[in-house]
């Protein structure tokens, strides 16, 4: 279990907040609207009413005391700068922070941010991968160059054994998992026969897969 500080409430923050309280976090939430708070309260661990740019204020939090602190600051940037400095400033172990634009995000990991997080980036590129291809289910960067993606099988490997397509040697993909009705398999075994129910987790270079899938 970590403990993470979480500043601002909006929608974002309190999706995060969400998600956290289902995985039995610890969260500290602050965000200076009443309302906002108020009707977090249920989600997180404590909630707290305070101006997040001033030092006095968060230094009273006891900053770093936490794993995480998650700037979600998203209509104010001034402000989030301000908390992203003061939050690192005042020994913030891990400063995670929002951005809307690339010069934000550079103007953040200049002033304090370990990790910048650009949630609309992140799902348009999510997005245009999904729906701009016939076999994608589901997609997740790890760098620039590489990523995990779901991908239903293709219609000519049907019949044909994981061993027979042999996509390591052809493209340097590895099968990490196959589903099949909503259960992985792992691990995957050179003999196992690939149908039209199943989709397979696969790691590797993204054009790799790209070409090997033919988006």
């Amino acid at each position: 279990m970590k403990s993470i500080l979480l500043i601002g409430t909006n929608r974002f923050g309190t999706l995060l907040a969400r998600q956290f309280h289902e995985m039995g976090q610890q969260v500290r939430a602050v965000d200076k609207n009443e309302e906002r708070i108020n009707r977090i309260l249920p989600l997180v661990t404590d909630a707290q009413i305070g101006d997040s740019t001033n030092r006095a204020f968060l230094r009273s939090l006891g900053v770093s005391s936490y794993d995480v602190c998650i700037v979600t600051i998203g209509s104010d940037f001034q402000s989030s700068l301000e908390t992203t400095a003061l939050l690192k400033e005042l020994g913030g172990k891990l400063v995670v922070s929002r951005a809307d634009r690339e010069i934000q995000a550079q103007f953040l990991l200049r002033n304090g941010a370990d990790e910048v997080i650009n949630p609309e980036k992140q799902i348009a590129e999510w997005a245009a991968i999904r729906y701009a291809s016939d076999h994608v289910l589901d997609y997740i960067k790890l760098d620039d160059e590489n990523a995990i993606f779901e991908v239903s099988v293709p219609e000519e490997w049907t019949g044909k054994t994981v061993d027979r397509i042999d996509i390591r040697k052809k493209y340097g993909i590895n099968i990490l998992a196959i589903k099949e009705n909503g259960v992985m398999k792992i691990p995957v075994t050179p003999d196992t026969v690939l149908n039209g129910k199943k989709t397979l987790l696969v790691l590797g270079n993204q054009k790799a897969i790209r070409k090997c899938f033919r988006m």
